[in-house]
């Protein structure tokens, strides 16, 4: 795991870098507090390493409309 971030009392943002069918993918993904421990979300997404430039590009775009760049 590479980030958790606090989403809200009981769910976090995790972001990774994973195998999965042979390929490396990123994984930003919901997880959720089952009792003392979490467990991953349906909502999420995964892509392959060398789109992440791209998605930085729109997410800092992303954070300049909101006000937060």
């Amino acid at each position: 795991m590479i980030a958790a971030i606090p989403k809200n009392a009981r769910e976090e943002i995790r972001v990774s870098v994973d195998d999965f069918q042979g390929h490396r993918l990123c994984n930003v993904r919901v997880w959720y507090r089952e009792g003392e421990e979490f467990r991953p979300g349906k909502q999420g997404i995964a892509l392959r390493l060398d789109l992440l430039p791209q998605l930085m590009t729109a997410l800092q775009g992303a954070a300049k409309e909101g006000g937060e760049a």
